[in-house]
């Protein structure tokens, strides 16, 4: 792996930290799925930083990681909102000190629960772009009113949190027209993760991935 786990947030937190080859870019934060900081987040996070962006993954498990599902949805109902928001701001500010960032713009992109906590990110005021890969708002309630930057958002049509899509977009369209939501046709939940074959899709993984580079330096202009 190119990056390595460094600490932040007055030494209390940790995270993946991933540097593009010239070590400069925009910043990117990147959020865990409901299985925590595993390898596969720490590769996308490579995957970023191989395409110009410095990227940081915040532990929001502080380390505990889960392997089947029962586990991993007692991790997620575990986590503390408040807690886990203050640990991603942290992460945000440590991107925007670092020298490695050649403009001050931080994205935030997010898989499953972590989506949906990118979805939350937007209404903040802490970062300048949001990715949500099939959000979950879990224990959550975003101020959509509070929207302050530009949303990708990228479904599955064949995944329960994609029903909840409908009622997110119309919200938020009542306050910003830069948002834009794509479903991909034949796909199921976790479509991004090659690590898991049943639910993999390499067209819609790929499409999706080209979509947010190009999203991302539109928006970083």
């Amino acid at each position: 792996m190119n990056g390595k786990i460094i600490t932040y947030g007055d030494q209390k937190n940790q995270g993946y930290l991933s540097l593009p080859k010239n070590n400069q870019g925009p910043g990117l934060i990147i959020l865990q799925e409901w299985w925590g900081l595993v390898d596969h987040i720490k590769l996308v996070a490579d995957r970023y930083a191989e395409n110009g962006f410095v990227v940081l993954a915040p532990d929001l498990y502080n380390g505990a990681k889960a392997t089947e599902p029962t586990e991993a949805q007692k991790l997620m109902m575990e986590l503390q909102i408040d807690e886990a928001g203050d640990n991603i701001e942290s992460a945000v500010k440590y991107l925007r000190n670092l020298e490695n960032l050649s403009i001050n713009k931080v994205g935030c992109i997010g898989f499953c629960m972590g989506g949906g906590l990118s979805l939350y990110m937007a209404t903040t005021g802490h970062i300048d772009a949001a990715i949500p890969y099939y959000g979950v708002l879990v224990k959550v309630k975003p101020d959509w009113s509070k929207v302050n930057c530009p949303i990708l958002g990228h479904y599955a049509e064949h995944d329960g949190a994609t029903k909840a899509l409908p009622g997110i977009k119309k919200e938020i369209e009542k306050y910003r027209n830069d948002s834009t939501f794509y479903i991909y046709q034949n796909t199921e939940h976790a479509f991004f993760n090659d690590e898991r074959k049943e639910v993999y899709n390499k067209n819609a993984a790929e499409k999706s991935f080209d979509r947010s580079i190009k999203f991302l330096n539109e928006s970083f202009k």
